[in-house]
């Protein structure tokens, strides 16, 4: 299947690496140089996976606080 609009992602990627000798080194630098001179807002994680920083207590699997342990006619 044929989707133009990733073949010119695919395309621009390309024309990117060659201008490096496909040296991803230096890819990324030249990528963060333009991060840091474009003049958006850019959001940068600390690092840590913060989806693990909320959880739920686990039920209490054979009590009444089990919902599998509850009838609807309660």
């Amino acid at each position: 299947m044929n989707n133009p609009i990733i073949d010119e992602v695919r395309r621009i990627r390309d024309e990117h690496a060659k201008k490096f000798d496909y040296d991803i080194a230096e890819i990324c630098d030249d990528l963060r140089k333009h991060q840091k001179n474009c003049g958006h807002p850019v959001i940068t994680r600390n690092g840590k996976n913060t989806g693990l920083l909320v959880a739920e207590e686990s039920p209490d699997y054979g009590t009444k606080n089990n919902r599998a342990d509850q009838s609807y006619d309660d």
